[in-house]
């Protein structure tokens, strides 16, 4: 039996279907088009999921990245928020590596910050291709890192921070989690929690039996990577940081969650991925959704684990 939407999820973005067919061609490597159309067309859509009431509005922090430059991180967090030290994610949004922002992400991380109560810090990392590899992930783990020194200050608990993202910003997340683990962070993460994440820069051939349904195309992966990796994409060269699905050994790595839909040009790499980390005996959830892109579903961030 061929694959297909499901009825429940064709029906949520069946208001989207028109805006979908209209979109043009994209030539392979045209970055600006990209952003112009389908950087605003995310943009609109994040823009539209209301802000929750019991939701402070995002607090900017600047920190420094590896290379002296200066980022912006949000905080979020509901009002009124326990003053005792508790749970925190260090969230990189999404965007193909080349378009969106942590403040177009505000209002969906403010959604799920108001139903867990789990503060969140989103980090305004640079973009490709005008920032390349490390940058991207280096500014994510100064992030991170900034969240642990000022753990104090932010009523947070350092032995139950978890990282977070959504496609590039899931491959991202997954890259600091391999740095924390180089790098010795102490405490450990508690947890990585992958959305469709972009983990590997050699997904490159097409599945017609999905082609009809993606939204984030070959060609657009291809743009995607070579924009972060430039002459390096594809070959050997690539290290893992940039690319989490070519690292040789997953060992150390800290609990994970990773959900996918089989129609998303990420579901192999996604299982492969899960795959290894369960054979090396690292907790690990993993959802492969029918019919859909992915869900993300409350109990990631309300289940019995030291993040939370």
């Amino acid at each position: 039996m061929p694959l297909n939407l499901s009825p429940e999820y064709f029906k949520a973005i069946e208001p989207m279907i028109p805006l979908m067919a209209s979109l043009p061609k994209f030539e392979v490597n045209d970055v600006q088009t990209r952003r112009d159309v389908l950087g605003k067309m995310f943009e609109n859509l994040l823009s539209a999921a209301p802000y929750p009431e019991d939701v402070e509005q995002p607090i900017k922090h600047q920190v420094k990245s590896y290379d002296g430059a200066t980022i912006d991180m949000y905080q979020i967090k509901k009002k009124g928020a326990p003053t005792e030290p508790g749970p925190a994610i260090v969230h990189s949004h999404g965007g193909g590596m080349i378009f969106c922002s942590a403040m177009d992400f505000a209002n969906v991380v403010a959604t799920m910050v108001a139903s867990t109560g789990v503060q969140f810090f989103t980090v305004d990392y640079r973009l490709a291709p005008e920032a390349r590899h490390p940058t991207l992930v280096e500014d994510v783990y100064a992030g991170l890192k900034y969240v642990h020194e000022h753990a104090a200050d932010f009523n947070v608990d350092t032995k139950r921070i978890a990282v977070m993202g959504e496609s590039a910003g899931g491959g991202i997340a997954g890259g600091v989690a391999l740095m924390a683990r180089d790098r010795k962070l102490e405490p450990p993460l508690a947890k990585q929690i992958l959305v469709y994440p972009m983990l590997d820069d050699r997904t490159t051939t097409p599945n017609p039996a999905i082609e009809q349904f993606l939204t984030w195309k070959y060609e657009d992966n291809i743009t995607g990577w070579t924009a972060l990796l430039g002459d390096k994409f594809g070959t050997d060269s690539v290290e893992p940081y940039a690319a989490p699905a070519r690292v040789e050994s997953v060992e150390g790595l800290p609990s994970t969650y990773i959900d996918v839909g089989e129609l998303d040009i990420f579901a192999a790499e996604d299982m492969r991925y899960a795959q290894r980390l369960a054979l090396a005996n690292i907790s690990t959830e993993f959802h492969l959704y029918p019919g859909g892109k992915s869900r993300i579903p409350p109990m990631i961030l309300s289940c019995p684990h030291p993040l939370c």
